[in-house]
Formats: structure tokens, C-alpha cells, sequence
């Protein structure tokens, strides 16, 4: 047991941040690596129902386009509920605390494997809820664990961004039990072994996470866990209020505009409704959904992208499908990067009546716009029908990936009050769920119209990918603004 005094904490704080990082790394984005398992589903005979004996040029082959939509589909609706429910289970954090919300991520997680573990190809539907409650699950340990980076003061977006990484790189989960199905591994034991794994969960919920927030800024002596939580929680209470309070009284609300110079600024307390309607929640809205949506749709139609380039080899699917899965590991190696991009202004001095938070904009436009070059990079690389050139798509695409979503959970988090970000952090992820639907039609012409080739719906996405520059390019103009502001007063 960790004494709550003297090095305690300290050693506390850092087996919570490790093992928060091996929980993410191993668990919460496994829904991710889908196209990896699609391939084992195939194998096992999963919707296989649905292939039918076609001609093409008189060459009788099998027509499997149905079981790709299915699976499609299957991943369009995971996807979806990953984003969507995020936003219930935002305010659920926000009002319950950590341990109301981490005990429904166990539970819906286990769930999910158990549904797998059990299913068979006669009852392949179970795909379908089993895929959703992993999804929903995995978001619930992120989630949970993006506050342990108010743990760690000056490095706390670079620890944001390290989880964020770390759930990218947990898709390649999925990978390895591809290769231990290859050796003769089944799928139950497999995911049964997962499901057991839940201990693991209990056990970090219980002894080495807050039963409610961890605040930011951090108190003094402030404590938490198995033998600390108990007594400090009215204490972190005070510590929350107290730290909104000082906030809002010391430092200008960052997308609140002020009176004109040489007038007496009244600064008003930042509601959630103020937040959600601010143009800054809208633009950061836009440049997660359309770099997301390009994402979605890779994965959710790599496999039958990759039986198109190949000519339907299955030598070659499996060796590129093992390729992606194994880039996948190095989100959590990309990750901190952009963590690093945006708390570079922490170790120098801050202009004259400059804010912290007007400070973490500032070092946030250069994320921004990196994020979104990266995703236009990706997105011509996987609209080129050039079978080696996607090696390169797949690093582009973990690289881009990473940034995304840790710069995402960052940028919300510097950007809006602290009280809000489960709020925000889950409206803005339900949202942007909403427009990642459009993955499905998109798959549907794929197959469809224009006969398998996704040559012009890639270009389409690649242009729309270009809105993700209007975020960084709007920051960049109110940090202008700010600037002169302060000049002139």
C-alpha cells in the first residue's frame, strides 16, 4: 500500500499513468484494427452465406460483395456508437466520476468479447453488438484516463496525447490474435483470455484511479486512490470550484470576445451552452469530422480496397492486411509528438499580459495545421491505385491518426473550461459520429455504381479533407486579435 505522504503520490501518480498506458495500448482501441479480424471472419466462414457464384467474362468466380457490406456495415455502426455514445457517457463522467463511469466500460467491454468468443458463423449477427460494446468500452478507458495528464502539470498535453497514441496502437490487439489464429489458436480462447483481462481493469478502478476527478490545476498535497480517495473527496470538490473560480476572475475566457480597449472588460463566467455555440466549437467540429470520416472509411473498407488492387490474392491481402496491422503499433510512438508541439510554449516566457490559455492556443495552431497537411497526405496516397505505394498510406495514416485524436482531447482541453471537457469532449466526438455515417453510402457507390474501383469517391474525400485547415487558420486569426488587443491597452 502507497503511503499518501512524502513520495507516495509521486509514485502513485506515475503507476497510474504507466498502467493507464498498458491498459489503453492493450484494450481500448482493439475496434480499430477490424480490418485485421475481418480476415479471420472470412476465414472462419462468418456471413459466408451471403457469397454467390457470379460470371465475369466468362469466368465463373464467386461474388462476395454482400459479406463486404455486411462487414462494412458492422464497422459503420461500432464506429458510429464509439463517437456517438461518447457524449452521454461525458456527462456521465463529468456528474458521476471516474468509478461510476469505468465500471460501464468494464462492463459493456466484457460484454463484447463474450459475445465474440461465443459466436459462430451460424449466428454471425452477434458481430453486430459485440463490435458496438468494445467500441463504447474502449472510449470509457480513454476517456477515464485523459485526466491523468493534470497530473503531470507542464507535459500535460504531451500525456494526453501519449493515451490518445496508445489507443491507436491497441488496433493491432487484433493482429495478434490473427497470428495466434494462424498457429492454431481459436477465436474463443482468444477472446475469452480478453474478457478475463477485465480483473485488470477492476483492479486499476479501485486502487489506483480517483473515485471522482483528478483537478487542474493540481492543489498542493493533493492525493487520491485506494487508502486516500476516501477522505479527499470534498476536498477535490473545493479544490475544482475553487480552481474554476480563480479562473474566471484571473484569466480572460479564451473565444470570449472583450470589450473594445480602453473599456472596463467584465469577464462572465464560460457556460457549456456558450461553449457549444462558440465558433471555435464549430470549427474544431469540422476539422475532426472530415479528417475522421476519411479514416473511417479506410479501415472500414480496407479489406475489399485491398482484394481490388490485388486482383483477389489472398497471399497478398493477408501480407498487406499484417502491414497495417503492425504500423498500427506505432501510434503510441507518434502520439506525443503533437503533445510535444503544444506544450513548447510552457518552458518559455510568456509575452507581456499574455495568458496560459491564450499561450496553449498559440501552440496549438501548428498542431492544427500539421493534423490537417497530414490527412491530405494520406488521402492522395490512398486515392492512388498503386498496390506497394499503400505501405506508405499506412504510415501516413497512423501518423495522421495519432495527431488527430490526441490533438483533439488537447486542444478541448486547453480550450474550454476544465468543468466542461467530458461535455464537449463527448458532444464533439457524438457530432462528428453523425457525419462519419456518410462512410456507408460512400461504401455502398463503391460497390455499387461504380463497380468496386473507389478511385472517385477518394478524390472527393481528399478535397473535403481540405476544410480541416479553416480550425487552425481561425485560432491563428483570434490570437491576432488577442495580440493587438493587448498592444493597445
Amino acid at each position: 500500500m502507497l503511503d499518501c505522504k512524502g513520495g507516495g503520490p509521486r509514485v502513485r501518480s506515475w503507476l497510474t499513468l504507466i498502467s493507464g498506458l498498458l491498459e489503453c495500448l492493450g484494450f481500448a482501441g482493439a475496434v480499430f484494427g477490424w480490418a485485421t479480424l475481418v480476415f479471420v471472419l472470412k476465414t472462419e466462414g462468418y456471413f459466408s452465406s451471403l457469397c454467390v457464384n457470379a460470371t465475369i467474362n466468362g469466368t465463373a468466380v464467386e461474388d462476395c460483395s454482400r459479406q463486404d457490406e455486411q462487414f462494412s456495415l458492422i464497422f459503420t455502426i461500432a464506429s458510429f456508437m464509439n463517437n456517438f455514445l461518447t457524449l452521454p457517457n461525458g456527462f456521465l463522467f463529468d456528474h458521476f466520476g471516474t468509478t461510476v463511469a469505468r465500471l460501464l466500460g468494464i462492463s459493456v467491454y466484457t460484454a463484447g468479447m463474450l459475445l465474440i468468443a461465443f459466436s459462430t458463423p451460424a449466428s454471425s449477427i452477434l458481430l453486430f453488438p459485440a463490435l458496438s460494446f468494445i467500441a463504447v468500452g474502449g472510449i470509457l478507458f480513454l476517456v477515464t484516463n485523459i485526466q491523468v495528464g493534470n497530473l503531470f502539470g507542464a507535459h500535460r498535453s504531451t500525456i494526453i496525447t501519449l493515451y490518445n497514441g496508445a489507443f491507436d496502437s491497441s488496433s493491432a490487439v487484433f493482429l495478434v490474435i490473427k497470428l495466434l489464429f494462424e498457429d492454431g489458436v481459436s477465436l474463443r480462447v482468444s477472446f475469452l483470455f480478453l474478457a478475463c483481462c477485465s480483473v485488470i481493469h477492476l483492479f486499476r478502478t479501485f486502487v489506483l484511479m480517483p473515485r471522482t476527478h483528478i483537478p487542474y490545476p493540481l492543489p498542493e498535497n493533493y492525493s487520491y486512490g485506494v487508502n486516500c480517495g476516501v477522505t479527499r473527496d470534498y476536498d477535490v470538490a473545493k479544490t475544482e470550484n475553487k480552481n474554476i473560480q480563480t479562473s474566471e476572475s484571473e484569466e480572460e475566457r479564451p473565444f470570449k470576445e472583450t470589450s473594445v480597449p480602453g473599456q472596463n472588460t467584465v469577464i462572465t463566467e464560460r457556460s457549456f451552452k456558450s461553449c457549444l455555440l462558440s465558433w471555435f466549437f464549430f470549427w474544431h467540429l469540422l476539422w475532426l469530422s472530415v479528417m475522421q470520416l476519411r479514416h473511417y472509411l479506410f479501415i472500414g473498407t480496407l479489406n475489399p480496397m485491398l482484394n481490388h488492387l490485388s486482383a483477389g490474392d489472398p497471399g497478398l491481402v493477408s501480407r498487406y492486411t499484417n502491414a497495417f496491422a503492425f504500423t498500427q503499433l506505432c501510434g503510441i510512438l507518434c502520439a506525443p509528438w503533437n503533445g510535444l508541439i503544444m506544450d513548447r510554449h510552457k518552458r518559455k516566457q510568456r509575452e507581456p499580459g499574455q495568458s496560459e490559455r491564450e499561450a496553449d492556443l498559440k501552440a496549438a495552431i501548428l498542431s492544427l495545421s500539421l493534423t490537417a497537411l497530414q490527412c491530405v497526405l494520406f488521402s492522395v496516397c490512398a486515392a492512388t491505385p498503386i498496390l506497394p505505394l499503400q505501405y506508405l498510406t499506412f504510415i501516413l495514416q497512423v501518423l495522421n491518426r495519432s495527431f488527430l485524436y490526441g490533438g483533439n482531447a488537447a486542444f478541448i482541453s486547453v480550450a474550454f473550461p476544465s468543468e466542461h471537457f467530458g461535455k464537449l469532449f463527448g458532444t464533439v466526438m457524438a457530432l462528428s459520429a453523425v457525419i462519419s455515417l456518410l462512410q456507408y453510402p460512400c461504401f455502398a457507390l463503391i460497390k455499387g455504381p461504380l463497380d468496386g474501383d473507389p478511385l472517385y469517391v477518394n478524390v472527393g474525400l481528399t478535397v473535403l479533407s481540405l476544410l480541416a485547415f479553416i480550425n487552425p487558420l481561425y485560432v491563428y486569426l483570434h490570437c491576432r486579435r488577442q495580440a493587438a488587443q493587448r498592444s493597445s491597452t
